[in-house]
């Protein structure tokens, strides 16, 4: 089912023109607080439709050596789930449009509560969540609740997923299906296209959700390629490493750090809408 909102409302505006999506994610905190809110205050203008952020967590297990620094660096900066919130406050003074999407694990949100959260979450912005390790049989933990504040609660499909365990996994997903191009953990392997473009068929038989496509994708090729055959493409581990290499070149220049990794994000869109 998709819900309405910010994400369904990019999607209908993308199908209407023709064109893939670009999701871009970023970790809230990463290299520290004041950078972050800069680098996403930046995005949609450097072509990201829907900006996801990674919510720093200690033990990141689908996520790869890039992200994971970028999780220690944050912590190490005193980025917690009130922080991130507050991040996203802070953006939407100036962007009332892009969908923000949390990406991350369900630890922090059980401590900090899930009523609050979800109140919190709402007030700041928050369109959607996608929480890797709650599967569909721990819907009553987050997913149902989210749903009762109109935030789209985004699943997790994978090579593996088989077509008996995929309408499991699109029940009470809403917003957009999260396509894992690879097995493993983010950013450790190249997705070959052709298995990618018969897994999207198979699920597609099965539901009208949006399909985005991640894990592996750090090139403008690979994102052309990519977008022939998702309804939007999402770029994480590249952009992470863009930042950082940024801020080891110049960690006192915001300006040229933010510039870097727009330069970048720009590249990606570009090559996204050329396949037009």
């Amino acid at each position: 089912m998709i819900k309405g909102g910010r994400i369904k409302n990019k999607f209908i505006q993308l199908e209407e023109e023709n064109k893939t999506g670009l999701i871009t994610f970023i970790t809230a905190g990463d290299p520290n607080y004041n950078i972050s809110l800069e680098i996403m205050k930046k995005l949609p203008d450097s072509g990201a439709d829907i900006i996801e952020i990674g919510m720093p967590f200690t033990d990141p297990m689908a996520d790869g050596p890039g992200i994971q620094a970028s999780y220690l660096r944050a912590l190490k900066e005193g980025q917690n789930l009130k922080k991130t919130i507050r991040l996203i406050k802070s953006f939407r003074k100036s962007d009332m449009d892009t969908p923000v999407v949390l990406m991350g694990y369900y630890n922090p949100i059980y401590k900090f509560g899930v009523k609050n959260f979800l109140n919190e979450a709402k007030k700041a912005g928050i369109d959607g969540l996608i929480i890797v390790d709650l599967p569909p049989e721990a819907d009553e933990e987050l997913c149902i609740p989210a749903s009762k504040y109109n935030i789209d609660f985004i699943r997790l499909a994978t090579p593996t997923s088989s077509i008996n365990r995929l309408p499991t996994i699109i029940n009470n997903s809403s917003g957009f299906l999260y396509y894992v191009s690879v097995l493993g953990i983010t950013g450790s392997k190249t997705p070959k296209i052709s298995n990618i473009k018969k897994n999207i068929k198979k699920i597609k038989s099965l539901t009208n959700i949006p399909i985005a496509v991640g894990f592996g994708i750090k090139t403008p090729i690979q994102a052309l390629e990519i977008a022939e055959i998702a309804d939007a493409i999402v770029v994480g581990s590249a952009i992470i490493e863009k930042i950082f290499k940024a801020y080891i070149k110049n960690n006192s220049d915001v300006d040229f750090i933010v510039g870097e990794t727009s330069a970048f994000v720009k590249s990606l869109s570009n090559a996204i809408n050329s396949k037009n």
